[in-house]
């Protein structure tokens, strides 16, 4: 397992998190095909997936790293609050509401909308030995509905390995999740529920991830930021 989550407290970890497998689309209107997607209903990790979950954060490189997060300062002060993160270089890649009831958020806008299922960010455009070194996103739920963070416990470094002999000459991309679950491979997804001021930080040019709004009646707006930011800048949620 290489998610890696920086948490102090797993059993408030496991009142917002829940776990089901991956699928790839074809034929969905919704989405493009060979999208990665959710396959089942979700069900409550254990306390064992929670320990293997947040065991190895603790000697993980920063960017790595998951962490849950609530800034102390009301949504309107997001742009004093970002300045004062530790990357006077952070990029503001602006905000995106989802509809509510979405199982997972990102559209393609080059193919007419359909949404492009769980993804790797390639902002830095980094090959494969430098992939773990990327930036981290801070994404902050403005709300007005619950969203979820969904993630993938491999990195697509794993998975570029496994899917190319020549993997070390490669940038690893979407399309190896893609090849990857579509070969048969498990990989496992996990949803972290997120209330509205709540956010995350996470290596999304590393981790397979997309948000979602699945079961929820109001849609969600997030807010987004990349840079390279320290482990523990924001009050961890668990």
């Amino acid at each position: 397992m290489t998610l890696r989550i920086a948490v102090t407290d797993p059993t408030a970890l496991r009142k917002r998190c829940e776990v089901t497998t991956l699928r790839t689309t074809y034929g969905e209107p919704a989405y493009e095909d060979g999208a990665v997607i959710p396959a089942t209903s979700w069900a409550e990790i254990t306390d064992e997936t929670a320990h293997d979950l947040t065991a190895t954060a603790a000697r993980a490189q920063d960017t790595t790293l998951v962490e849950l997060v609530k800034p102390p300062e009301p949504a309107d002060a997001l742009a004093t609050l970002t300045d004062r993160l530790g990357d006077p270089d952070a990029l503001h890649l602006g905000q995106a509401t989802a509809p509510a009831a979405a199982l997972t958020t990102t559209p393609n806008h080059e193919t007419g909308g359909h949404r492009i299922g769980l993804h790797v960010d390639n902002w830095d455009r980094l090959p494969y030995a430098e992939k773990h070194q990327g930036r981290r996103r801070l994404c902050l739920n403005l709300g007005p509905g619950t969203r979820y963070l969904l993630l993938g416990d491999l990195d697509i470094r794993a998975i570029c390995r496994a899917v190319h002999h020549d993997y070390a000459d490669r940038y690893p991309h979407t399309n190896d999740l893609r090849r990857y679950v579509e070969s048969g491979h498990l990989v496992l997804c996990y949803r972290f529920r997120l209330e509205p001021s709540e956010g995350y930080i996470a290596p999304t040019e590393l981790i397979p991830h997309d948000g979602s709004t699945q079961g929820q009646p109001e849609p969600s707006t997030a807010a987004f930021w990349l840079g390279h930011w320290p482990r523990g800048v924001l009050p961890s949620l668990a």
